[in-house]
């Protein structure tokens, strides 16, 4: 395996070869905190709905009550989808295959997975699948 250099506020992602058992509790521990925070404002925000259904006599309010309450519900919606990710990610930590590319099956880059711990694909792997995606969307 490759061995890869990254600093991390914690150091661990300094020490050894890629994927080494530090680098896998320090992924696991990043995921399981990001998907507890999503999960805890998703009950928050289930909350304040029931809390805010109050009818609103001034059709402005109401209609910027319904705004917020709509932006609320996609961002939910998105997190939604990111805990599904954050839980395929823990699937590949368990067995194995995390931190590399889907594509290549080349090690994604510590420092890549630091910023963006779901990341299924290389910097590289990921570019060329934007310039392909832009290309098929501007026919």
């Amino acid at each position: 395996m490759a061995k890869q250099e990254n600093s991390s506020p914690k150091g661990v992602l300094d020490t050894g070869d890629f994927m080494n058992p530090n680098h896998r509790e320090y992924f696991k521990n990043k995921l399981s905190v990001w998907k507890d925070d999503i999960l805890r404002d998703s009950r928050d925000t289930v909350e304040n709905l029931q809390e805010d259904s109050q009818n609103h006599a001034d059709a402005v309010d109401r209609a910027s009550s319904e705004t917020d309450k709509s932006l609320e519900l996609r961002t939910r919606d998105r997190q939604r989808k990111l805990i599904s990710k954050i839980d395929a990610a823990l699937k590949r930590l368990d067995d194995g295959t995390y931190g590399y590319c889907d594509d290549s099956g080349e090690p994604i880059g510590l420092g890549r997975l630091d910023a963006r711990p779901i990341a299924t694909l290389s910097l590289e792997a990921q570019e060329k699948h934007e310039k392909r995606e832009k290309i098929y969307k501007d026919d």
